[in-house]
């Protein structure tokens, strides 16, 4: 099997990647990535894309059709990955999140690739309602990254054949362990809070919801979506990815990690604004059909697996959210060297 991940450069990609090797052994596993955060490495001994075949570094928005020649399955995990850049950056992230997602997926199928999966979010049911959002439920995108997710997957479904299968795997926010690690995500925020001032704070009043996927069962999920069969799904799927026991209130969170990380405190701000970025979601679907990828961590060995190497790693800065760990961050500082242009393309 020949098996090509577009942004695998990225938090998910080393753990895909892994996953991939240890499953296909005997694939030929290719990586395609613009490099932004390819040097961002965390608590390794060796580049995670040793354990592709080949490394391509290229831009989305200019993808070389010849690269799908013989591929078998494609894996778009390329974006403009949170909120704040989504806001930032909005042009851009619809650009290669959702505009060059359809333009490969098109290309794909053309060159005879028989699986597209297709990296899709939870954000895209906005404001919670008072039961667990289904695949069915009306979508209410609050964000430009959300936004181009519902955009992508509207277009992906009339692309899917009999001979071409999309799967859209509509994950919960990430959190976890990788290579190259986040700190902008909530839970990973928290740890590295805890770690480095032993408090947390929460800037809103800890209510709204959040449904959590740890990032190794991401990868997980997506080894499933690539040998799907149309008989477990249809020809096309946007399915939920995590599962029922992973939905939180952030306030949970915040207390879970409490009780893990020694003298921690957490406190909440009362007085702040609702947060309408809030839902809790329904995995009952993917449940049914993927029986034997369900998520096999749980909150607590995250957290601790975050503590532990956070702290191996020597994180003491109170100022991480100004550091590498942040990919806002990370771009601004590529801008500002003049290393990119306005619209994120490498300046050479």
């Amino acid at each position: 099997m020949k098996i090509l991940v577009i942004g695998n450069m990225g938090y998910v990609g080393p753990g895909t990647i892994s996953q991939l090797r240890a499953t296909y052994p005997d694939s030929e596993l290719i990586g395609f990535d613009i490099g932004y955060f390819a040097n961002r490495l965390t608590n390794t001994e060796f580049l995670p894309e040793v354990k592709l075949n080949n490394q391509i570094i290229g831009d989305v928005r200019h993808f070389p059709s010849e690269i799908l020649k013989g591929v078998d399955a494609v894996v778009y995990l390329a974006a403009i990955s949170n909120d704040p850049m989504g806001a930032k950056y909005e042009d851009v992230t619809l650009e290669v999140n959702y505009r060059s997602c359809i333009r490969i997926a098109n290309l794909a199928r053309e060159a005879g690739v028989k699986s597209f999966t297709f990296a899709s979010s939870c954000s895209m049911y906005g404001a919670a309602d008072q039961y667990a959002k289904k695949e069915t439920d009306t979508l209410n995108p609050l964000t430009a990254y959300a936004r181009s997710k519902v955009f992508a997957e509207k277009e992906l479904e009339p692309l899917a054949t009999d001979t071409f299968t999309v799967t859209c795997l509509r994950f919960a926010t990430a959190c976890g362990m990788s290579n190259r690690l986040r700190l902008d995500l909530v839970l990973n925020d928290f740890v590295a809070g805890a770690v480095v001032s032993k408090e947390i704070n929460i800037l809103s009043d800890g209510t709204p919801w959040r449904p959590l996927i740890n990032v190794l069962d991401m990868a997980r999920a997506i080894e499933w979506a690539i040998s799907r069969e149309q008989s477990n799904g249809g020809k096309f799927l946007a399915v939920n990815a995590g599962s029922n026991r992973w939905n939180y209130q952030v306030k949970e969170l915040a207390e879970a990690v409490g009780q893990i990380v020694p003298g921690c405190k957490v406190t909440v701000n009362q007085d702040a604004p609702p947060d309408k970025r809030s839902y809790k979601v329904n995995f009952d679907l993917f449940e049914k059909l993927a029986p034997n990828h369900q998520p096999i961590h749980d909150l607590h060995s995250t957290i601790k697996e975050l503590y532990r190497s956070l702290s191996e790693i020597g994180l003491k800065d109170p100022k991480f959210r100004e550091s590498k760990y942040m990919r806002l961050k990370v771009l601004a500082g590529l801008q500002e060297n003049g290393f990119l242009s306005y619209n994120l393309s490498w300046a050479w």
